[in-house]
């Protein structure tokens, strides 16, 4: 069942304060070495003020430019509570993605992109809408801050893909998620480019728990460039969809 998230009833709502439960915060990224800092330290400051037990992990997808050397610097700031994960060669973001779910430790694991064009401080308005029958809390963008032909392509591609595997969620590549880990790891995901994300949601949609999406705002790119919108990137991504449509709808395990 999909919902757009209400605001909780105060006797009933699962989380006081202080998120309950165990999380797992990660970032995929790619040469985002400008962004880091910030998010990082955001991170940390939301995470101290609303969970409280969590770890912070970072996952460099083979970055060629300074991210290494900025998330060195960074893990000497925050300790043991920050873990890095690094490619030693870029396996996509499928690839990244994968890599940190599997190094999530904690009940809940909430993940977006580390380009800094998702705000990590709207992470509490996600974890206000957990319940005890909810697997996946999905932002959905109030209003896309990119280029006109990014938001088309964009477009485009959410709608192919909701119509295409049957997905009800509004915004598919909305990277800005919490969802139980139980569910990740039933999930047994494959893809290794922007497909995962069909894949994710459409599994996770199918898992019997309640599906809830949260208004989030998004940002201009202020650095590097997206991965996904170059011609060799989507024609992969779009065979990719079509070998994903024959796995999960036309070979339907079960």
């Amino acid at each position: 069942m999909l919902e757009t998230a209400t605001p909780l009833r105060t006797a009933t709502r699962v989380s006081s304060h202080l998120f309950p439960y165990g999380l797992s915060v990660f970032f995929p990224t790619y040469n985002d070495a400008p962004s880091l800092p910030d998010l990082i330290e955001k991170t940390f400051a939301v995470l101290y003020q609303h969970a409280r037990d969590f770890e912070v992990i970072v996952v460099n997808d083979g970055s060629v430019d300074n991210t290494g050397a900025v998330l060195e610097a960074l893990s000497r700031t925050h300790g043991s509570r920050l873990r890095i994960i690094t490619h030693s060669e870029n396996r996509g973001y499928g690839g990244a993605l994968r890599t940190g779910f599997a190094a999530a430790t904690k009940e809940f694991v909430f993940y977006t992109d580390g380009d800094g064009q998702y705000d990590v401080g709207e992470l509490p308005s996600l974890l206000d809408a957990v319940w005890p029958d909810v697997g996946l809390i999905n932002g959905y963008k109030t209003r896309r801050q990119d280029p006109w032909h990014r938001i088309a392509i964009g477009a485009v591609y959410n709608q192919f893909a909701r119509l295409l595997f049957g997905v009800k969620l509004r915004d598919i590549d909305c990277d800005f998620r919490l969802i139980r880990r139980s569910l990740v790891e039933r999930a047994n995901l494959c893809s290794s480019s922007g497909t995962i994300c069909v894949e994710l949601v459409k599994k996770l949609e199918g898992s019997g728990m309640r599906v809830v999406e949260v208004p989030v705002s998004h940002y201009p790119r202020h650095h590097g460039r997206s991965q996904f919108f170059r011609v060799k990137s989507l024609a992969t991504t779009f065979g990719q969809l079509w070998r994903l449509y024959f796995q999960l709808v036309i070979r339907r395990p079960g």
